[in-house]
């Protein structure tokens, strides 16, 4: 089993920052991919950042260029730092990992509880 803990969401302005932190912990041989969702009231849960194993990283077009994903691996953690934060951030951030159980086996997904990001003025 694995688990998921997130943290660092809050009440932030407009224009201020924040930092998400994502911990995976547990029995797991391998971590496929770490990714940040979000989702707003009445919206559908959408992909905010993907960090792979390979070290590469995608964004949503909204973030880019105000969103940096980055991860330690050693910790097996993944951080989203936010910055220039708009009123349309607001939502609830899930922390997404995916884990193998072996070597070469499929991925299995993992979530966090989420964390509240509110930008508001």
């Amino acid at each position: 089993q694995v688990q998921v803990v997130e943290s660092g969401g809050g009440l932030v302005q407009p224009g201020g920052s924040l930092r998400l932190s994502c911990a995976a912990s547990g029995s797991f041989f391998a971590i496929y991919r770490m990714a940040w969702y979000r989702q707003a009231p009445g919206k559908q849960r959408e992909l905010v950042a993907v960090l792979s194993s390979t070290g590469s990283t995608n964004y949503v077009d909204s973030v880019k260029g105000r969103f940096t994903i980055s991860g330690d691996n050693a910790k097996n953690t993944v951080y989203l730092q936010m910055n220039s934060l708009k009123p349309e951030d607001t939502a609830v951030y899930y922390c997404n990992v995916v884990t193998s159980r072996y070597r070469d086996s499929n991925g299995e997904d993992y979530w966090g509880q989420g964390t509240q990001v509110t930008v508001s003025s």
